[in-house]
């Protein structure tokens, strides 16, 4: 994909997505952070079902911190690998308390070092809370950025070289969100709705439909 095509495509991608803002309901950074943690391998939807019970009951770092995980994982079960997920975030909260005054560390290093955080992870929040323009990759951002042809790679990490490359940088900050609702909503992983798909044309798919429906 071309320079110019690039900057089409999310322009295209721009006027179809008026709102490139993550789905996960969240009222301040530490619920967005607890709430990407629980997202690994679980729907936003699924998420958002969860977090109201638990946010109501741990609203803080603090609270959360003095939490039994068990009693966590009661306002969780039903999202995957929840056990895990309960010990995670009740060890991230402790250790947001010790080390960071209960802030949320602006830096992907001290994210990181998180329980449950990984790369991913931590590019999320800095992108989502605090705006950086870096661009997570997950598997939504991961199959459109190859199937178009925006960033293609084998890897996570070589498409997330790859799309630091590409991306033209006045839609770095928010093409992390247009690449994922992309994917969730259009570029479908089974069955693409390539007739829907606002950047057809620059999309070089092999697989796509031959015709646009307009």
């Amino acid at each position: 994909m071309r320079a110019a095509e690039r900057e089409q495509f999310f322009q295209n991608l721009s006027k179809a997505i008026p709102e490139p803002i993550t789905e996960l309901q969240h009222a301040n950074t530490f619920e967005l952070l607890i709430a990407i943690i629980l997202s690994a391998q679980t729907t936003d939807a699924a998420v958002n079902k969860v977090t109201p019970s638990l946010f109501g009951s741990y609203p803080t770092p603090q609270k959360l911190a003095q939490a039994a995980p068990e009693k966590v994982l009661t306002h969780i079960k039903t999202i995957g690998l929840a056990p895990t997920k309960a010990k995670n975030i009740v060890k991230t909260a402790q250790q947001l308390c010790k080390q960071h005054q209960g802030e949320i560390p602006e830096d992907s290093e001290a994210l990181q070092a998180l329980p449950g955080v990984g790369r991913k992870t931590a590019n999320v929040l800095l992108n989502t809370a605090f705006g950086h323009p870096v661009i997570a990759v997950d598997t939504h951002v991961f199959r459109v950025s190859n199937r178009t042809g925006l960033a293609r790679g084998k890897t996570v990490e070589e498409v997330e070289r790859k799309l630091a490359r590409n991306v033209p940088p006045n839609w770095r900050k928010d093409a992390h969100h247009y690449l994922i609702l992309q994917g969730r909503y259009t570029c479908k992983a089974r069955k693409p709705l390539c007739g829907q798909c606002p950047v057809f044309k620059e999309c070089s798919f092999p697989g796509k439909e031959i015709e646009k429906v307009s």
